[in-house]
């Protein structure tokens, strides 16, 4: 699962907005970078989602923010499929999904164990939903009755879960997340989540509204909450900072106790 030890340093996923790359969002976490905590005791992985993003031709696109040049704007689905996506659209339709779930789950294989996950936007969402996979997935070192129970159970409900899934993962911090409202990703929901997390939303946020960002909350268990005046950022100043460094001292403390 994650790593272990108390010296090791915390490996971390980083998933990135709609209209965003590795690099974009790697330049929109600098001042978080630049925390203690995070600067000596963070490993951060920056990863791009496979799906192209069409050309607004000039428009003003919705999206997370300006991806950096040569990766191109990326998202991880579209919620309609003239490749579109909007986060208020509740629809059947999550073009690319499946691609962005094999991608990931290949990181996880090659590039992990990941102690946690930072993401942002529609990626906060997508890592709502690998929360989901992970928390419906039975663990390997669980009974091998509680296993089959499990297996049996998705199997009735039209899915299939496998003990050797490597989307594992030991926290998640979530900035202006929201439940997806595509159809094929309410099963993932239908279990409370119990990996610890940590919410970031914005009272003005015009983006993701302060209300789907809470509306995530009640499919965890005991969330985190840091809630800030601004908009559709990642807040650094002070007061928000000493939230992080306390959510990741615990991750780490907690990872010393069962190494």
């Amino acid at each position: 699962m994650a790593s272990s030890g108390a010296t090791q340093k915390l490996k971390i996923l980083c998933i990135h907005g709609y209209r965003q790359n590795a690099q974009s969002f790697r330049e929109r976490t600098g001042a978080f970078r630049k925390f203690p905590i995070v600067k000596k005791q963070t490993d951060l992985v920056f990863i791009t989602a496979p799906n192209r993003v069409p050309s607004m031709h000039g428009e003003e696109a919705p999206g997370d923010g300006q991806a950096a040049e040569g990766l191109g704007e990326t998202g991880w689905w579209f919620s309609a499929p003239d490749n579109t996506y909007m986060a208020q659209e509740f629809t059947d339709c999550c073009k690319g999904y499946q691609e962005s779930l094999d991608m990931v789950t290949e990181v996880f294989k090659t590039q992990g164990p990941f102690d946690g996950i930072l993401s942002f936007s529609q990626g906060a969402s997508f890592a709502s939903l690998l929360c989901g996979i992970q928390q419906q997935n039975p663990d390997i070192n669980q009974s091998i009755a509680i296993i089959i129970a499990k297996i049996e159970i998705n199997a009735r409900n039209g899915r299939y879960s496998f003990a050797h899934s490597p989307i594992k993962f030991n926290f998640v911090i979530l900035v202006a997340g929201f439940k997806s409202r595509q159809s094929a990703h309410e099963h993932l929901y239908k279990e409370k989540i119990t990996v610890p997390s940590l919410h970031v939303f914005g009272d003005t946020d015009k983006v993701i509204q302060k209300d789907m960002s809470e509306a995530l909350l009640q499919h965890f268990v005991e969330p985190v909450i840091l809630q800030h005046e601004g908009g559709h950022f990642i807040p650094t100043t002070g007061a928000h900072k000493q939230v992080y460094t306390q959510f990741l001292q615990k991750m780490l403390d907690s990872r010393a106790s069962n190494s």
